[in-house]
């Protein structure tokens, strides 16, 4: 059966909404860190997102909590998160809502 990939990428987005980069009081959905979610008809969905550094103290944990969470999300099979380094994150990537946040700071 296959799923709603429409109604599946919502929920997902949302579930990345709940997740914050650890330096930055924003999240990592609106900083612009996740570059794709590709949902293939059985539930299978792969993250490819980035890190604001690849120094980034969070360069461990932050791609195995968008695994978990992702897992968390009803219709989800299995998940893959990739790391990419291109293109390089830059501030530009942020929502608008995260550029007004970070400058009320």
């Amino acid at each position: 059966m296959a799923v709603d990939k429409v109604q599946l990428n919502r929920l997902i987005i949302e579930k990345l909404k709940s997740i914050f980069d650890p330096e930055l009081p924003v999240n990592i959905h609106d900083l612009g860190l996740i570059y794709k979610i590709d949902i293939n008809d059985n539930g299978y969905v792969q993250i490819t997102m980035t890190l604001t550094a690849p120094s980034c103290p969070a360069a461990q944990s932050l791609p195995l909590e968008v695994d978990q969470k992702v897992r968390e999300v009803a219709g989800v099979t299995d998940v893959n998160v990739m790391i990419t380094w291109t293109p390089k994150w830059e501030k530009s990537m942020m929502s608008e809502l995260a550029s007004l946040e970070l400058v009320f700071m």
